[in-house]
C-alpha cells in the first residue's frame, strides 16, 4: 500500500461517496430518465445522462469553486473530490513510493503494477490540476485504471506546483522524471522501447512538451497520451465560450490557473507553455489525444491533434463527445467515462506490445 496516496475520508465525505456509488448502481433506464434533459453541444453531441445528473447537483452546491478559496483549501478540495469519486480496484502487486533526483531537489513519485510479474511497459504519468492543484492522490484512481487495464507499470509524478514554482518548473521536473524512468526501467525489468509519456489537462500539456523536447534522444517515448490537454494558453479557443461555466472546468478557473502558472504572461506564446504554437512538430512520438465534448479545452486539443497529423506524426484522436473535462477520474460512476478511459488503456497496450518482460 502506498503511504503517499492513502488518505482517510471524513464521515461526511464517506457518506457522500456512498451516495455517489449508490447512484451509479441505479438501473441505466432510471439514470437515463434523470438525465433526459441533458444539454446538447453545437456539434449535436448530448452529455451523458449520469454526468448531466451529477452536474445538476454539483452546480447547486455553494462554495464549490476552488478558484475562490485560499490555495491550501483549493488543493485539499481537489484531493477530496478525487477520493469521493475514485473507482474501486483489487490490491496491486506494487505500490512503491519513490524519490526522483533532480537539480532542484527530489520529486516524489509512486510506481504502480497491478499484477506480480506482469508488465508490458511503463507509463510516466503527470496529473492534472492546472499546474497549481492536484497530486498523486488526486490521480490515484486514474493511474490505477491504466496500470490494470493496459497491463503496465505507471510512474505517477508529483512535479512542483505553481505559484510557488511557476513555469518552467513543471517541465523541468518532467524531464527529470523521464530520465529517472529511463534509468530505472531495466531495474524494474522493463524494455526501454516501451515507455509512454501521459497526462491529463496540465499533465497532458507537460506530456506534449516532453514529447517534443525528447526528440532525438537515445530513448524516446513510444507513445504520448494526452487526455483533454492544455495546448495553447495564449488565447481562448471557441470551446471556451461554449462551455464557459457549468461543465465542471470553467473559464474562470482556467484564468486562475494561467495567472498562477505564468509569472510573466508573455511566456504564454512559448512552445514549452503552448505546444500548439511550436514551429515544428515533426518527429514527435505517436499520439493518442482524447478530448471531451463538453470542455473548454476541447478545441485546442483537437487543433493539436491536427497539427501533429499535418507534421506526419501518427495520431489517434478520440472524441468523447458525451463527457466533460477530467472524465478519467469518474470511471467508477460513469459508464461513458469508463469506456473512454478503457479505449486509452487499449491504445497504450497496443503501443507497448504484448510481450513486455518483467521481473
Amino acid at each position: 500500500m502506498s503511504q503517499a496516496t492513502s488518505r482517510p475520508l471524513s464521515l461526511p465525505l464517506r457518506l457522500e461517496r456512498a451516495a455517489i456509488r449508490g447512484f451509479a448502481r441505479l438501473p441505466q433506464a432510471v439514470i437515463a430518465r434523470l438525465g433526459a434533459s441533458a444539454p446538447v453541444n453545437r456539434d449535436g453531441e448530448r452529455l451523458a445522462p449520469e454526468v448531466a445528473t451529477a452536474l445538476g447537483v454539483l452546480n447547486r452546491i455553494p462554495g464549490s469553486d476552488f478558484s475562490t478559496k485560499p490555495l491550501d483549501a483549493a488543493r485539499q478540495q481537489i484531493e477530496e473530490e478525487s477520493l469521493v469519486f475514485a473507482d474501486r480496484f483489487p490490491p496491486f502487486a506494487v505500490e512503491e513510493d519513490l524519490l526522483i533526483p533532480s537539480p532542484h531537489g527530489v520529486i516524489p513519485a509512486t510506481r504502480y503494477r497491478a499484477k506480480a510479474g506482469e508488465s508490458r511497459g511503463l507509463v510516466v504519468y503527470f496529473h492534472g490540476g492546472g499546474w497549481v492543484l492536484g497530486s498523486r492522490v488526486s490521480t490515484d484512481s486514474a493511474v490505477r485504471f491504466l496500470a490494470l487495464h493496459a497491463g503496465v507499470d505507471v510512474l505517477s509524478v508529483d512535479y512542483r506546483l505553481a505559484p510557488e514554482h511557476p513555469f518552467p518548473a513543471a517541465i523541468e521536473d518532467g524531464l527529470s522524471a523521464w530520465d529517472y524512468a529511463v534509468a530505472q526501467a531495466p531495474v524494474w525489468g522493463l524494455d526501454l522501447s516501451r515507455i509512454v509519456v501521459a497526462g491529463d489537462s496540465a499533465g497532458g500539456n507537460i506530456s506534449a512538451v516532453l514529447a517534443l523536447e525528447l526528440r532525438g534522444r537515445e530513448v524516446e517515448p513510444c507513445l504520448q497520451v494526452l487526455f483533454f490537454p492544455v495546448t495553447d494558453l495564449s488565447t481562448k479557443h471557441p470551446s471556451y465560450e461554449e462551455f464557459s461555466d457549468g461543465f465542471f472546468l470553467t473559464e474562470r478557473q482556467m484564468d486562475w490557473y494561467r495567472e498562477h502558472y505564468l509569472a510573466d504572461f508573455a511566456d504564454a506564446v512559448h512552445p514549452r507553455v503552448s505546444p500548439l504554437l511550436a514551429e515544428d512538430l515533426t518527429g514527435a512520438a505517436p499520439a493518442y489525444v482524447a478530448v471531451a465534448g463538453f470542455d473548454p479545452l476541447r478545441d485546442e486539443g483537437i487543433a493539436y491533434a491536427r497539427r501533429l497529423e499535418e507534421a506526419g506524426v501518427p495520431v489517434e484522436l478520440d472524441r468523447a463527445g458525451d463527457l466533460i473535462h477530467a472524465f478519467i477520474n469518474i470511471t467508477g460512476v460513469s459508464p461513458s467515462a469508463y469506456a473512454a478511459t478503457l479505449r486509452a488503456a487499449r491504445a497504450i497496450e497496443k503501443a507497448v506490445g504484448a510481450s513486455g518482460r518483467a521481473s
